[in-house]
Parts: C-alpha cells; sequence; structure tokens
C-alpha cells in the first residue's frame, strides 16, 4: 500500500532531470553575478586601457584584427632588440584580443618560440608584456590555440614562485584559462608538478595570488579525470588544510578567495575519492562556524554577493550528510544554532535569491532524515511556522519542505502531535489543492505519517473538507492508487467512529 519513504530527498527520474537543470541554471546565474567570468568559463585579466611606449595611459584597444603579415611584422621587429620591443609587445597584445588575429598567429612558424623567448626575457617589462600576450591566448576558445600554448606551461609553473604578485596572478589566469578545455594541457601540467607547485603558492599573503589559485584550482578539480588522476593528487597535498584556512577567514581575505576556495572543496566533496578525509581534518566544523558566523553579519555588514559563499558551504555539507558512511560528519555537525542560521538565510533570501531557500531546504532535510535532535529541534526552536509558510512558494521548494515535515512526523507521535498541534492540516489542505503531481503526493505522504501516529488528525482532517480535497485527485493515474489507500485505510474509519458517535450523542438527548 504505502512504499518505504527514503530518508534522503531523492526525486525520481524526471524530477532530478528537473532539478539537475535547475542547478545548471542557478550555478550560471551566480557565475554571471561576479565581476568577471568564473568558475567554468575562462577569466581574462585586461584593464580598461593598455600603456603606450611612453608610459602615457591611454592607447585604445584595437578595433580591427591584425593581418598575417603585420603579425608576422611584429614578430621580425620585436626580434631585433631594439627599445621599441615592449610598445611592440603591446600592439601584438591588442591585435590578440581577436580570435582571427590569435588563429593566424599560432599558424605562423616559430610565432610560440618567439613569444616564449620574450616571456623568459631577464627585462622585466618585455616579460609582462609577453605574459599578457599568452594571456591572450590562453583566453581563445579555439582547442588548437590552446594546444599551441603547451611549450609555455613549464616556464608558467615555474614563475609562479616569482616576485611580482602581478605577474604571478597573470601566470595562473592563464593556466587556468588553458586547463579548461584542453585535456593535452591538463595531462601535461600534471607530471609537471602543478599540484605541488599550486601547495607551495596557497601559502602567499597576497589575496590577488590566492584568488587566481583558486581558480587555477577549481578548473582542475572539475575535469572529467579529476576524480581519478586530480583529486588524489590535491588530497594527499596541504592544499585542503590550506583550502579549509582560507574559507574560514573570508572576512580577513575578502570574499572573492572564500569563494573561490568554497567551490573547490565543494568539487572535491562531489567526487567522493576521500571524504572522510576531509571530515577528519575538520571540514564540518570549519563550514558549520562559517555558516554561522555569516549568519550573524548579515544584518550588520554588506551582503552584496554573500550567496556565492553560502551556496557552495551549503552543498558541501548536504552531500557529506548525503553519503552512508558519515557518522563523523554527524557527530560534528550537531549544533542546534545551524538551523537558526538556515531559516535566516531562507527569510533573508526569499525574494532576491529564491535558489538558495532550495540550498538551505536540501541540507535541512539531510539533516532531519536520520537524526531526531534536529527533528527536535525545529519543532523546540518554533521554526516550525516559517516552514510552513514556505509551502506558498515555487513548486520546488514547497516540495523540499513537505519532505523536512515528512521527515520530523516519521519520527513518531510526539512529533506528529506538535505538527498538529501547530496547524499543519490547513497549509496541507492548500498543497492538496495543487495540480504538481509529485507536490500532491508528498502531501500524501505526510498525511499517511500523522494518521499513523496520530489517529485523531484523520478526524479533524474529515472536519475541514478534506475528503473532498482528497476526491479531487482520484482520478489521476500517478496518485489514485495512493488517494484510496489513504481513504480505506484512515479516513472511511474515522468517518464511521465519527458517526457512531454522533448516533450516541442522539440517543441520550433528552425528549420536550
Amino acid at each position: 500500500m504505502w512504499s518505504r519513504r527514503s530518508c534522503r530527498y531523492r526525486p525520481d527520474a524526471s524530477g532530478l532531470e528537473e532539478l539537475r537543470a535547475r542547478r545548471r541554471e542557478q550555478e550560471s546565474a551566480l557565475r554571471k553575478a561576479r565581476k568577471q567570468q568564473q568558475l567554468v568559463s575562462k577569466r581574462l585579466l585586461r584593464e580598461d586601457s593598455l600603456v603606450n611606449g611612453d608610459g602615457q595611459a591611454g592607447v585604445e584597444i584595437a578595433a580591427e584584427p591584425l593581418s598575417e603579415q603585420e603579425v608576422l611584422q611584429l614578430l621580425r621587429d620585436v626580434q631585433r632588440g631594439t627599445e621599441e620591443r615592449k610598445k611592440l609587445l603591446s600592439r601584438l597584445r591588442q591585435g590578440l584580443q581577436h580570435k582571427e588575429t590569435q588563429q593566424k598567429f599560432v599558424r605562423l612558424e616559430g610565432s610560440m618560440r618567439v613569444l616564449i623567448g620574450l616571456f623568459t626575457s631577464s627585462l622585466a617589462n618585455v616579460q609582462m608584456e609577453a605574459a599578457h600576450c599568452l594571456h591572450e591566448l590562453s583566453h581563445s576558445s579555439d582547442p588548437a590555440v590552446a594546444e599551441a600554448c603547451l611549450p609555455a606551461t613549464s616556464y608558467l609553473l615555474t614563475y609562479l614562485s616569482g616576485h611580482s604578485v602581478e605577474f604571478t596572478e597573470l601566470c595562473l589566469y592563464t593556466l587556468g584559462n588553458l586547463a579548461v578545455e584542453s585535456d593535452a594541457v591538463r595531462k601535461q601540467l600534471l607530471p609537471q608538478g602543478i599540484i605541488p607547485a599550486l601547495a607551495s603558492c596557497i601559502q602567499s599573503p597576497h589575496v590577488a595570488v590566492l584568488e587566481g589559485l583558486g581558480y587555477v584550482l577549481s578548473q582542475l578539480l572539475q575535469a572529467r579525470e579529476a576524480p581519478t588522476k586530480i583529486i588524489p593528487l590535491v588530497l594527499d597535498s596541504v592544499l585542503p588544510q590550506h583550502m579549509l584556512r582560507l574559507v574560514s577567514s573570508n572576512l580577513e581575505l575578502g570574499m572573492g578567495v572564500a569563494v573561490e576556495f568554497a567551490w573547490c572543496l565543494h568539487y572535491i566533496v562531489c567526487s567522493h575519492v576521500n571524504n572522510a578525509l576531509l571530515i577528519s581534518q575538520g571540514i564540518v566544523s570549519t563550514l558549520v562556524l562559517l555558516l554561522l558566523e555569516l549568519a550573524s553579519v548579515m544584518s550588520k555588514a554588506a551582503t552584496e554577493g554573500l550567496e556565492l559563499l553560502i551556496c557552495p558551504v551549503l552543498r558541501c555539507l548536504s552531500n557529506l550528510l548525503a553519503e552512508d558512511e558519515t557518522e563523523g560528519c554527524k557527530v560534528q555537525i550537531q549544533d542546534e544554532r545551524l538551523l537558526v542560521a538556515l531559516f535566516l538565510f531562507m527569510q533573508y533570501f526569499l525574494q532576491q535569491h529564491p535558489f538558495l531557500v532550495q540550498e538551505c531546504l536540501w541540507l535541512l532535510n539531510n539533516l532531519t532524515a536520520d537524526e531526531p535532535i534536529f527533528c527536535s529541534a525545529v519543532l523546540t526552536l518554533d521554526l516550525l511556522p516559517a516552514l510552513l509558510q514556505l509551502l506558498s512558494c515555487s513548486r520546488m521548494v514547497t516540495l523540499l519542505a513537505l519532505t523536512v515535515l515528512c521527515n520530523i512526523a516519521e519520527k513518531g507521535p510526539a512529533y506528529c502531535y506538535q505538527l498538529h498541534q501547530k496547524a499543519v492540516l490547513p497549509s496541507l489542505l492548500s498543497t492538496l489543492a495543487l495540480s504538481d503531481a509529485q507536490v500532491v503526493g508528498q502531501s500524501l505522504e505526510l498525511l499517511h505519517l500523522l494518521f499513523l501516529h496520530l489517529p485523531e488528525a484523520a478526524d479533524d482532517f474529515l472536519s475541514q473538507a478534506g475528503l473532498q480535497a482528497l476526491e479531487q485527485h482520484q482520478d489521476n493515474p500517478q496518485l489514485q492508487e495512493r488517494v484510496r489507500a489513504l481513504s480505506e485505510t484512515y479516513l472511511q474509519p474515522a468517518a464511521a467512529s465519527l458517526i457512531t458517535c454522533a448516533g450516541a450523542s442522539a440517543a441520550v438527548l433528552p425528549s420536550f
């Protein structure tokens, strides 16, 4: 009659695909909201204006791409060792902002050899301009251009230990761009030692360097081969401990660094390579304390962009809890203040960033699925009214809120009594009026648990025209069997009991 309800939120195939699509849309929106294209998209470090050969700012970006002859002439001139070398490279750099010029450049024999020679120059200004040229090439969407840059990767890694913050930052973003699409680049970077290089670089005190490093790492961790070839190397290094440190020190270093490494941790957790190691290193307590800190400062500080950090942190905790072997995780996460923080986030972001409400509910679902302590806390902290209010929101928010309510009701009579006392039935009557089969199905599941553990709830349901609310779904192929089972098992006996009681009451009335 009733299939065993899954403790975790696991939608059916269609629901899962829809949820994945929604998450893709949400992540896309997150990336677009930031100053530059972030995460899996490439990034470009480019000033609003370039500096000309006389040191004066204001040179306009070239309006037209360079011809092959112009590129060839620039390469010839730049090798002559004249004092105009930096100016010539600046001209080439402007030209390389165009796809056509990039393709012409890499097709010319010896072009990359010349550029790499300038990139390794002892003249700092020439080296920087050559680095900018490489960076423009790395931003190309043409895989052939990225692969043409392969000879430069070893030098890019070497210069990560340089003394110039600007130069190191430029090398990092160039590496990150090259690693996005090219399997060949990633295949070359690993044996060249990119993970040890990043592990050394992550100890830099400079925010710009750390944010660039987080970008490179996020690209590597999202690669197809990451679970087998990249993440094990990362976990064997000092990177995880430093990532946890940098995520939790966001207020000192700025939001950008924390956001980068929060997403990196998310990608590692999703790989399921060795989450036990992360748990032993304190990822759970670190992220819980971070959420508590963010919740505490929301009313005191500017919250613009805060959702970009909260989102990956919530996903990390949700995915850690969703694993089968997470006893260490559950022990570290038992802090009732976390529930208050989640409801504060949901209230604050409901209108402007509703996707974050779904993330909070997903974590809340995994918290309440197996742990009575959190189910009790929802009730004792008087958070249930706020949860019931979410039943009038979007379809996915309603579905997740119903799932959390089912987790609470499953714990037994005392919990169902509290739900009944807080007027859960009127809210359920509203969800039963909807046409969405998944939402109605989850509402039926909650009714089943209420009636099972608290028979008097069936009487109240009938008195509130609940039977009529069910009848509108009795012809729905997806719901009719469950509607019939609910009615026959709980509601018909309750109706018969009401009729019997009414008859008995009538029999003892005095006659007039």
